[in-house]
């Protein structure tokens, strides 16, 4: 039986700064640790929870039976976060990446400590298997996957053997994917410390679920589902999914979103405050108690106020067609 246990907890509830009455929405239910926390520490908090993955109903059936009238569940991809009842809310959360339920339970095939299908979709009823993928996709696909999602040195290799073992059965399930990833990127040397298919099985999971796709689609829909003062705040687990957060939170601060971004600032428009100028990461407790947590990272913003436009100035007729009325745009 699969434990789950929130990464980041602590961080992530000081960071939302929850208030009296406030509305929550969680885009990534899970095991629903992070949503369980903010219902238990605000008596009259109300929360929204989105999930994809067909198996989290049950879990968000046992939270809504726990806080009735309190927590709202939607079965679907945070990407459509705008379609969430509750807005505007005054913290949303995203706790990127797979939970330890998908990853515990061998038959999603996201893990290879044992055999099953090598599947990998958080919706087993939407979109292609990683083993359909592996079967079908073009090389140039293959690459994306592997060497940009996956990070492997040896990509090439990877590439190669799994072009060569296409109708042999081999990619359909997760040990001989396993096998056939590990011999390809062997070396001679002390063996390695995660097993050599470790960042090959990730690539190809963000890529089946189109992962990166889907966090750029679901910021910019979070940051206006946020009510003025309210926090939006993410947990990434993979450098990629990193920066694009960092990114856009970046441009929402009216920071360069990136080392060419040579804007001038009166070119930059300040709608939010950056609450984490570098990432939370857990400590050697936590990470000690949660080694799955080794790697996350937490970033959070603050949503400002909408600025009041001034109002409009009295009316001057003139027959000077150069003089306009004054400029009463303010910017942030």
């Amino acid at each position: 039986m699969s434990t789950h246990t929130p990464v980041l907890l602590d961080a992530m509830l000081r960071l939302l700064a929850l208030r009296l009455g406030g509305s929550y929405l969680d885009c990534t239910f899970g095991g629903g640790g992070h949503a369980r926390a903010i219902l238990e520490a605000i008596a009259d908090a109300r929360l929204t929870a989105l999930d994809a993955d067909p198996a989290a109903v049950e879990r968000a059936r046992a939270v809504a039976e726990r806080f009735p009238g309190r927590f709202f569940f939607k079965a679907a991809n945070f990407a459509a976060l705008d379609t969430a009842p509750g807005a505007p809310f005054d913290g949303v959360l995203a706790d990127l990446g797979c939970s330890s339920f998908q990853f515990d339970d061998a038959q999603r095939g996201f893990s290879f400590r044992a055999d099953a299908p090598a599947d990998m979709r958080m919706n087993p009823h939407e979109g292609i298997s990683a083993a359909e993928f592996l079967e079908t996709a073009s090389e140039a696909a293959l690459i994306a996957a592997v060497r940009d999602c996956g990070d492997e040195p040896r990509w090439k290799a990877v590439v190669r053997a799994i072009l060569a073992a296409r109708g042999t059965g081999k990619l359909s399930r997760t040990l001989s994917l396993a096998e056939l990833v590990a011999a390809a990127v062997w070396r001679p040397g002390p063996p390695a410390k995660t097993h050599p298919a470790t960042r090959t099985f990730q690539g190809l999971r963000i890529t089946v679920n189109d992962e990166l796709g889907a966090l750029r689609t679901a910021l910019p829909k979070a940051f206006a589902a946020l009510a003025p003062d309210g926090v939006l705040a993410v947990i990434s687990f993979h450098s990629l999914e990193d920066r694009i957060v960092k990114r856009f939170f970046n441009g929402l601060a009216g920071r360069p979103v990136d080392a060419d971004d040579s804007r001038p600032q009166d070119e930059r428009e300040k709608l939010a405050e950056l609450l984490t100028r570098h990432p939370a990461t857990p400590d050697e407790a936590e990470t000690a108690a949660n080694p799955r947590s080794r790697s996350a990272k937490l970033r959070a913003v603050r949503k400002l106020p909408v600025p009041t436009p001034a109002p409009a100035a009295a009316s001057h007729f003139s027959l000077n067609p150069r003089i306009t009325a004054p400029n009463t745009k303010q910017t942030p």
